[in-house]
């Protein structure tokens, strides 16, 4: 085992040089991650100490600590907001803090690091335990721990839903046959029963990885078997006495319970000799034995009265309007997705079979497939509402739904609840309603265009109506809502704008849509004119329809001359035209391989606030010619702030966005005299801000290399002072060419 790492011994009377090693890791991005980094090696040169930094940016780890680097070392700083692999640094003085400390308080880490405990092997952190925040100096507003732990069981999730869902398509689809004694049949001992019973296994894992990962999300490795172990319960009815689970609704109680739970017990004083076991033996059986019990005996018990309770409520409307019961049904059959309510549905339509009465499930059959349909064909309406997971997750939807597997829509629920689940009610209550009102018949306990192809429904048209109107609605709704709750998150950004007196010049044109975009000066194109558009933009009236701004001269270059400003009304700015129209264009005008130019540099911001100036920063970068979609660039954005502040310190904000609204990398730059309020971990306010827009097709090296080159560069305090006394925009891009 390594020696402990003190100040190592000295001869003849020098001190040997410290050499240490270092690890930043930021879990949204690398600004935070490459700032702490630069901010260490300059700490560690003026202390007169060795430091190599492993960088763990979210594509790839940089300048990777080897096994030699560790050896040699004589101790350790973590500076992390994520998952880091601890085991390698046993028997090494480590500090482990929160990667703003690393920026605040480099100094201050490497004299700590002398005198820091040893990282044990196999201790109660363990390999790959999350690295705590240092006093909560992660800085800004992030999303909550339980949004986050819901998002990390939902990415598990994901592919278990593909795999699985795909497997039983196929399998049903080249194997099956219809059986009015049950439903789609494929022949036993076959070849397809073998990929089906393979999907099955994928189905059934399905839930139980939902519950363990977001339980692993708040309570680390040791809430990972009793969350998985609680979702396996919650899916399986049979064992508190009910015909159907708690479905992924019962997966995510679970998951959020076996997660806190673990983390209460770890907050229990034990004695030293306990401790090495805590995490592999006393919490993951304490957790597992409490939680299994308790959702058996006090969970269970509601879910198997309601089940019960609703097959008794349904048995007593069958002689009602088959439209009202068909709503009924279809409300059901989309509201859970294999849990209770759902198989109560589907159950109670599925044993009328027998009695004659296959109107029923004529009803449940053509609501069934409409939630993963709906969901799938949501992705592909408007793709950018979406993450790019949801986005490859949307064709096997679709492709789930043809063939009746509703679970395939569930990864979308689980995401967003609110907005998902009551667009799958309203969508599979109009596709029942419409199949009562046509008296759809279904001879077979199945559901989904599957079962209509293979000739086992009656009125097939009306069927495949009623599938497709539930399934539109379903998809309207779903980008509907999900629409007004991005918008509520970026509404609010215009009201802090503040707003330029004066006409807007005749003939306009607008660098975006709706009220307060940029509209250039008379005869200029939004998007392309000359440097000087900068100084002579005014905010579009909020009367003049931004459609009707936007096609004044749909023809017109993005490289007009000089002369496009020619007819500027001056509002007080003509000074600042004159300074910035003599810059030029061509190689020496560009600054970050040509994504950052004049007309992306800004020396005034007027807002006040962040989403105020994330806004105007858009409009700013719309003035290149790159941003297709304002709006959806500042909601983007915004997204990104919710995930985690991207102020930086040292008066320092880099917001940034991928998004498609962009069409090619953009990246713009504003000073801000007041500065901006930004969340930032050192708590000041942001006064020297940069924004970076790119597409999603080109968002991984470039959004990378654009991020670290800003982050390091901006750790130098020369490089800020001048950046900060630069009086014009021409100066501005002077220094910013200093960015290699």
């Amino acid at each position: 085992m390594t020696s402990p790492a003190g100040i190592p011994p000295t001869g003849g009377g020098e001190r040997q040089r410290l050499k240490l090693l270092a690890v930043t890791a930021c879990p949204t991005g690398i600004a935070h991650t490459y700032m702490a980094a630069e901010k260490l090696s300059q700490a560690a040169e003026r202390l007169g100490v060795d430091i190599k930094v492993e960088t763990q940016g979210s594509i790839r780890a940089e300048n990777v600590l080897s096994d030699n680097d560790v050896k040699a070392a004589d101790g350790v700083i973590v500076a992390a907001d994520k998952d880091v692999d601890l085991s390698r640094f046993a028997g090494k003085r480590t500090v482990t803090v929160g990667v703003a400390e690393g920026i605040r308080h480099p100094e201050r880490l490497i004299e700590r690091v002398r005198t820091a405990p040893v990282h044990a092997a196999d201790t109660g952190s363990g390999a790959g335990a999350p690295v705590p925040a240092h006093d909560g100096a992660g800085g800004g507003k992030e999303r909550s721990l339980a949004y986050k732990a819901l998002m990390n069981g939902v990415s598990f999730m994901i592919p278990f839903v593909v795999v699985g869902g795909l497997l039983i398509a196929v399998s049903l689809s080249l194997g099956g046959h219809t059986d009015p004694s049950g439903g789609l049949v494929i022949p036993k001992d076959s070849f397809w029963m073998d990929v089906n019973n393979i999907g099955v296994i994928g189905f059934q894992l399905m839930v139980p990885i939902l519950s363990g990962y977001i339980a692993y999300a708040i309570g680390d490795r040791p809430a990972l078997v009793p969350g998985m172990i609680g979702g396996w319960i919650a899916n399986t009815g049979s064992l508190y006495d009910s015909e159907a689970g708690a479905g992924f609704i019962g997966a995510i109680v679970t998951g959020f319970l076996a997660g806190y739970l673990v983390l209460w017990i770890k907050k229990v004083r034990v004695p030293g000799f306990v401790r090495p076991i805590m995490p592999i033996i006393v919490i993951p059986i304490v957790a597992t034995t409490v939680l299994g019990l308790f959702f058996v005996h006090v969970i269970g018990g509601p879910v198997s009265w309601v089940f019960e309770h609703l097959t008794d409520w349904l048995g007593g409307m069958t002689g009602s309007s088959a439209v009202l019961l068909g709503a009924i049904l279809g409300l059901m059959i989309a509201f859970d997705m294999g849990g209770p309510v759902n198989k109560t549905a589907f159950l109670f339509g599925a044993g009328l079979i027998a009695t004659g009465n296959q109107a029923v499930m004529g009803m449940c059959a053509a609501a069934i497939p409409v939630m993963p349909l709906g969901q799938g064909l949501a992705t592909l309406l408007r793709r950018r509402l979406y993450t790019e997971q949801e986005r490859e997750a949307g064709p096997a939807a679709l492709f789930m739904g043809l063939f009746g597997i509703s679970e395939g829509a569930i990864p979308f629920a689980a995401a967003r609840p609110a907005q998902v689940i009551p667009a799958n009610m309203l969508g599979g209550a109009v596709a029942g309603a419409l199949a009562g009102l046509a008296g759809v018949e279904d001879a077979v306990p199945h559901g989904g265009p599957i079962v209509a192809v293979l000739g086992a429904v009656s009125g097939v048209p009306m069927f495949f109506v009623a599938v497709v109107a539930g399934t539109a609605v379903t998809a309207l709704t779903t980008v509907a809502l999900v629409d007004v709750t991005e918008r509520r998150r970026g509404g609010a950004a215009a009201a802090g704008v503040p707003a330029r007196t004066g006409p807007v010049p005749a003939g306009a044109l607008a660098g975006g849509g709706g009220a307060g975009d940029v509209v250039a000066t008379a005869g200029a194109v939004a998007g392309g004119g000359p440097d000087g558009l900068l100084a002579s933009t005014v905010p579009a009236q909020s009367g003049a329809p931004a459609a009707e701004q936007a096609s004044a001269s749909p023809d017109a270059s993005p490289d007009s001359g000089p002369e496009a400003t020619a007819g500027a009304e001056r509002s007080g700015e003509s000074g600042r035209a004159d300074e910035v129209s003599g810059v030029s264009e061509g190689p020496d005008g560009e600054v970050l391989s040509g994504h950052l130019t004049a007309r992306s540099v800004k020396v005034g911001l007027e807002a006040v606030g962040k989403e105020a100036a994330i806004r105007e920063m858009a409009e700013l970068l719309a003035g290149t010619g790159r941003v297709a979609d304002v709006e959806e660039l500042v909601r983007t954005a915004l997204r990104r702030e919710e995930q985690g502040t991207t102020g930086l310190g040292e008066e320092i904000a880099v917001p940034h966005a991928k998004t498609d609204a962009v069409t090619a990398p953009a990246v713009g730059f504003v000073r801000s005299a007041e500065g901006v309020e930004w969340g930032s971990p050192d708590g000041t306010r942001a006064r020297l801000i940069f924004m970076i827009a790119v597409p999603e097709a080109s968002a991984g090296d470039e959004h990378l290399r654009i991020l670290g080159l800003l982050s390091r560069k901006l750790m130098d305090a020369g490089f800020r002072e001048r950046l900060s006394a630069a009086p014009d925009e021409a100066a501005v891009l002077d220094v910013l060419r200093e960015i290699r």
